[in-house]
């Protein structure tokens, strides 16, 4: 990497970010405006498709499920490697994301997350392009959707579907940050489990099922379990995030439901406490059946809405090492380190990958608060770059 690094032509890519730095900040912020809530990344994801052909690029599609990707062919063509950001943002339709400058700091919701990453890859192709730099593997410069919530990584099992493209690194940019590389997915299961009955008249219908009490009792039965679980063992998490349903305060409810979020660091762990979930859930519809004085049972519907693998790319894997190495070409002290990202996918199939950031600094992620500042960012764009060019190789 000492040596890719003192290429003349990779110094003047270098300089040629360093020089396009005001055009990346202002594509990050008109990108950023196009507002792209889950599912509904389409308006963003049709500009963003035409800023990468603004670039030059010919070969731009947006596929079945939504993501954008260009297509840049090495002159060897025996490998792919892809270089991603996400389209879409966690704020739902009507949020407001415009981009208000207070002196040297950018706020907007998304505005890092990801608006940041999108801005790193286009600046990072216009480099190639602008300065026909060529690669001994193909490239493939994608816009993904679904990344958030319960997106669920959509966009990215797309990618790696049976029949999808062959793709041997897959490299994403999420967020600022230039000191990690997340090579280690946090898997999790997300489920919405909905309890219904008859329901009827709290006084008139009394002794009937009620789905909010056996709700209750899945909750208590789970915590009491699941608490014992994550005690030991690999680290596990669990969380029940939102509840809802009932009609009125003297009606018994027809539906009541919660959402159940488990994450863990392993894949057999993240099994098991999904299990425990599954008993609980049985053991809390049982009970509150068997309590009923009159009318139907009760019926429960247990439906996962979110799936992302746990698995980690080997630190000793030469991509993760070029990584690294890039990483301190910088001045930085690379962290290896754990998350939800679209990684995920092409880490539990074996396939090294990494989540970077795209330089500068960031906070209140995920919050109508977000903001991001260009803290020396043209240095995050210029680390991923020099990462791509290790693992795409020059063509000399």
């Amino acid at each position: 990497m000492d040596s890719l690094a003192a290429l003349p032509l990779i110094r003047e890519a270098f300089r040629f970010i360093d020089d396009f730095d005001h055009q990346t900040v202002q594509n990050q912020i008109s990108l950023n405006e196009i507002p792209a809530p889950p599912f509904m990344e389409g308006l963003r994801a049709e500009k963003y498709a035409q800023m990468m052909r603004g670039t030059g690029l010919q070969n731009v599609e947006v596929d079945r499920e939504g993501n954008v990707i260009g297509y840049r062919p090495g002159t060897d063509g025996d490998r792919t490697i892809v270089l991603s950001a996400h389209l879409d943002t966690v704020f739902p339709e009507g949020t407001n994301v415009t981009v208000e400058v207070r002196n040297d700091t950018l706020f907007a919701p998304g505005i890092s997350d990801d608006a940041r990453g999108l801005t790193s890859v286009l600046t990072i192709l216009k480099t190639m392009q602008e300065l026909n730099i060529r690669t001994s593997h193909d490239l493939l410069f994608i816009g993904t959707v679904g990344e958030e919530g319960i997106g669920d990584l959509r966009g990215v099992k797309y990618l790696f579907r049976e029949g999808g493209p062959d793709i041997d690194t897959f490299i994403s940019i999420d967020g600022s940050n230039a000191e990690t590389i997340t090579s280690r997915a946090l898997g999790s299961h997300r489920y919405r489990i909905t309890f219904e009955g008859p329901g009827g008249h709290s006084w008139g219908a009394f002794g009937r099922a009620n789905p909010a009490h056996a709700l209750g009792r899945a909750i208590y039965h789970f915590g009491e379990r699941a608490s014992g679980f994550v005690g030991q063992g690999s680290r596990t998490s669990y969380n029940v995030g939102r509840i809802g349903g009932g009609t009125s305060v003297n009606s018994i409810p027809y539906s009541n439901w919660m959402e159940v979020d488990l994450r863990s660091v392993d894949q057999d762990r993240l099994r098991q406490i999904d299990d425990i979930l599954q008993e609980t859930v049985k053991t809390a519809l049982n009970e509150a059946n068997d309590s009923r004085g009159s009318g139907d049972p009760l019926t429960v519907d247990i439906k996962m809405i979110g799936n992302r693998p746990s698995g980690e790319t080997d630190s000793a894997n030469p991509f993760i090492q070029r990584s690294i190495a890039a990483t301190r070409q910088f001045g930085n002290e690379p962290v290896l380190q754990r998350s939800s990202t679209d990684s995920n996918i092409p880490i539990s199939l074996g396939i090294p990958s990494a989540t970077l950031g795209g330089g500068g600094d960031s906070g209140n992620t995920h919050s109508l608060d977000e903001w991001w500042v260009n803290d020396a960012g043209a240095r995050g764009i210029q680390r991923v770059f020099l990462i791509l060019m290790g693992e795409a190789g020059l063509s000399r």
